[in-house]
């Protein structure tokens, strides 16, 4: 799988994205439902998160998960464990889940899908103008669990895709509140932004 590796910035303390998921689209009109349509072409990741998500093919996971350890894994030598992006729609099987236990099996690391936990739903983050009150919609829908070990541990939150960034910017805001995280991580396998 070709990537184009990109540090993504935050108040995390490191991190990166395997490449962007958009390459193209050109609006080509609307369907016969008054839906907008588009040519798109994505990167391979993208193609593979796309298929994954919306096409349910979940013979992605593993090839995304591998890739997402090879690329980026280095920078994060440090990891504690993975913690997978709580998701925002409930679906059969969770892509971000799956593709972060996966990830943390390859780092040799555990993932801790109950760390950060969302409690309460929120509306549409499109429908939210403001990024702070973005934010703070997330930061009131997560919880963080006090399930790990004492000590001081590195977290590398999993994201399919980075967006504005906001709920990661939450994740992490909440994740710097628990006594026991020492440095904070991120990794998404795609990007909208160059």
């Amino acid at each position: 799988m070709n990537v184009n590796v990109r540090q993504i910035h935050g108040p995390w303390n490191l991190g990166y994205s395997l490449d962007k998921h958009t390459l193209s689209s050109v609006y080509l009109g609307d369907n016969e439902y008054g839906h907008p349509t588009f040519d798109t072409t994505r990167s391979e990741v993208g193609e593979a998160l796309y298929l994954l998500k919306y096409k349910s093919d979940q013979s992605q996971i593993s090839p995304l998960a591998k890739q997402m350890a090879v690329s980026l894994g280095g920078y994060f030598k440090s990891t504690s464990f993975v913690v997978p992006m709580p998701p925002s729609k409930q679906r059969a099987v969770q892509p971000v889940m799956a593709i972060a236990k996966q990830v943390a099996v390859q780092m040799g690391v555990p993932c801790i899908d109950n760390v950060l936990v969302k409690t309460a739903r929120t509306a549409e983050m499109k429908d939210i103008p403001v990024r702070e009150d973005r934010v703070n919609a997330l930061c009131s829908a997560f919880v963080v669990n006090d399930v790990l070990a004492d000590g001081k541990h590195d977290a590398l939150i999993v994201d399919d895709l980075y967006d504005t960034g906001s709920s990661l910017e939450a994740a992490t805001i909440m994740l710097r509140k628990y006594n026991k995280i020492r440095n904070i991580f991120v990794a998404t396998l795609t990007r909208k932004n160059p």
